[in-house]
């Protein structure tokens, strides 16, 4: 560590709200025998960090002070004594769930997550258990590496883990944010027919050049499920991501076809809904809530992003000093990702 500054900079979260997010100086830490200690390259927003930040995600289980964002890639520093997976100098990139390496997820996952309980990336230096970084692919830059942890690694979760995806069938994505975007560029480069929603005219055209076979606009076209039917012939979607939550989720079960899988993402309009219960029961739908997903999908999401050449879309960078500005970025919404600069 004798290089490596005994304080650093971080952000940290005082309290409940942004206001209280603020900047100073820390004890930079050690890496125990078993973790990396990484020089952050870049941070990526996701809806969990603003959740978090307004006290609205499993607030009981977040400590104060927190240094918040799960997402981050960077470069190896200092090595635990039992390290053997990584050396000084290779770039990496962190994993959200730092115990699910593969399989289903045990019950308790959730206490092991960066960003929350665990310390997370916004700050010049992160700690990280060696088991479950990942290499940076050589092809893209720290920027475009920290949109991939949560963002793609849910999308590729949702659609080929649990979807196993196939060319021809109908995927409708919800929206425009982050994780739709990866699943947009996942689903077109599958071969999938893709049906993109959203409230902009603007963004569905920015879609339609990423690969999206059609855009349904759900102001002017309120019914979009009815829509998708349309388009699809009567039949509905294989798949859809559900990033919107509440009351919408019976909306995502009529576009869906009968066996149809609606993976359940987000809940940008609520964490609770009332179903209709019947309409599931007879269209026989299967309804997968994804919590991202293990290291193992994580690895084989990066070597499919290599050959398909997908290229994470990238809205806007901001500078480390202006994380506030990057976080209220997100919360008017992106077309695709916001990202923190950190060195």
């Amino acid at each position: 560590m004798s290089d490596i500054n005994k304080t650093m900079k971080a952000w940290q979260l005082h309290e409940f709200g942004l206001d209280n997010l603020t900047l100073g100086n820390v004890t930079t830490p050690e890496p125990k025998a078993h973790e990396i200690l990484i020089k952050v390259g870049a941070v990526s927003l996701n809806f969990r960090d603003k959740a978090i930040v307004d006290g609205i995600y499993e607030p009981e289980m977040i400590p104060k002070p927190l240094i918040p964002v799960s997402d981050a890639a960077g470069t190896v520093v200092s090595v635990g004594a039992d390290v053997t997976k990584f050396k000084v100098g290779d770039r990496v990139i962190s994993h959200l769930y730092s115990h699910w390496i593969d399989g289903a997820p045990a019950s308790d996952e959730p206490d092991y997550c960066l960003g929350a309980p665990y310390p997370g990336g916004l700050a010049e230096y992160m700690i990280l258990e060696a088991e479950s970084a990942v290499l940076a692919p050589s092809t893209i830059t720290d920027e475009e590496a920290s949109t991939l942890p949560i963002a793609a690694l849910t999308a590729w979760f949702s659609l080929v883990t649990y979807g196993n995806l196939k060319a021809g069938e109908t995927v409708v994505i919800q929206g425009t944010g982050g994780v739709s975007i990866f699943g947009l560029q996942i689903a077109h480069a599958l071969g999938a027919r893709v049906i993109v929603t959203t409230s902009s005219d603007a963004k569905g055209k920015k879609a339609k050049e990423l690969g999206a076979d059609e855009i349904i606009n759900y102001v002017t076209t309120p019914d979009w499920a009815k829509e998708v039917q349309r388009l699809t012939n009567g039949i509905g979607a294989d798949q859809l991501l559900e990033v919107v939550g509440g009351e919408g989720l019976n909306d995502s079960i009529e576009a869906t076809k009968v066996t149809g899988q609606i993976s359940v993402i987000g809940f940008l309009a609520g964490q609770t809904t009332n179903l209709d219960l019947m309409r599931i029961i007879f269209r026989q739908t299967k309804i997968q809530g994804i919590a991202v997903g293990h290291l193992t999908a994580f690895e084989e999401m990066n070597k499919a992003f290599d050959t398909y050449n997908i290229k994470p879309v990238i809205e806007k960078v901001y500078p480390f000093e202006q994380a506030v500005e990057a976080y209220q970025h997100l919360a008017k919404g992106a077309f695709g990702k916001i990202v923190i600069k950190v060195s």
